[in-house]
């Protein structure tokens, strides 16, 4: 069971903590650089990814209006106390850092929207190395949001989000190696497991299934879904809505018996799991920020 929550706030930068049973809240840090967007926290450390300052057009009102492709993203750690703060990856070295994921082996994975990649780095920030590279264009067929490892199968999963509200989103795997002779932008192993989503976000694996938050167009949008993760070859099933109602769903925990779900409204939901009974969707914790990324911490 999850004891406590970490959260990114992209309106103000800031590093939350909070406890998973009350919505108690803690900043740990509040200036976590342009944008933060991506968490994972592992043996006392939080690592983050950061999208980098957006360039604002002032006639598009809201985030379509924010331009993130300039290269200033970057990867980042601390202790859960804030302190001993560092680049895994300096601003720069990437493009626009999203939904970050660990293999629990030291090693961390993550979606670059406007870079259209996904891409891992070790801890300590060497061999950074780009698995997956899509042609860049305006579409946003090609831009890769959220990531999911399963390093036993030996399995990345990712997706390529579509336009805004596009109703293209799309939800991908392949192998954690590229096949010899293949590079990032060649490789032959990548499998459509799902197409015709709405706007998938964030992704994770637990128990024999595929979670994701998907932020689009309602009624199949703004919604927590699930899947059981298809066998090698094979399409993936249709998913099921777990919840739905929130206010552009991003980040995603799931715990042994239920998920948690933060969105750009400020909110954390805790959503009950089938599996446990199920129940009603209750508000865990809601601030004056818009939420991204978000990660459990245990017992």
């Amino acid at each position: 069971m999850f004891a406590e929550l970490v959260v990114l706030g992209v309106r103000t930068g800031a590093v939350y903590r909070i406890d998973a049973e009350t919505g108690n809240v803690a900043t740990i840090r509040e200036r976590a650089g342009w944008s933060p967007d991506g968490v994972v926290v592992e043996n006392g450390t939080v690592y983050w990814t950061t999208m980098g300052k957006p360039v604002l057009d002032p006639g598009i009102p809201g985030e379509a209006g924010m331009d993130y492709t300039a290269r200033d993203g970057g990867l980042h750690a601390m202790r859960l106390d804030g302190t001993e703060v560092r680049d895994v990856l300096a601003p720069g070295t990437i493009t626009t850092g999203k939904q970050l994921a660990s293999d629990r082996a030291g090693t961390l994975y993550w979606g670059d929207r406007e870079g259209f990649r996904v891409s891992r780095v070790r801890t300590d920030g060497s061999g950074l190395t780009d698995l997956v590279v899509n042609n860049p264009d305006t579409s946003g067929l090609q831009e890769c949001v959220g990531v999911a490892v399963d390093r036993a199968a030996g399995y990345l999963y990712w997706t390529q989000k579509g336009p805004s509200k596009g109703g293209a989103g799309r939800i991908l795997r392949a192998g954690l190696e590229i096949p010899e002779e293949e590079t990032a932008a060649t490789r032959s192993d990548i499998d459509v497991l799902w197409d015709g989503l709405p706007e998938p976000i964030d992704l994770e694996l637990r128990g024999g299934w595929l979670y994701w938050t998907d932020r689009g167009a309602e009624p199949g949008g703004n919604t927590l879904n699930r899947a059981p993760i298809p066998a090698a070859g094979e399409k993936g099933a249709g998913p099921v809505i777990l919840a739905g109602g929130f206010t552009e769903a991003i980040g995603l925990a799931v715990d042994s018996d239920r998920a948690y779900v933060s969105d750009l409204g400020g909110r954390i939901s805790v959503v009950p799991l089938p599996e446990a009974g199920g129940g009603e969707v209750r508000v865990l914790v809601q601030l004056q920020d818009h939420f991204t990324g978000l990660a459990g911490i245990g017992a």
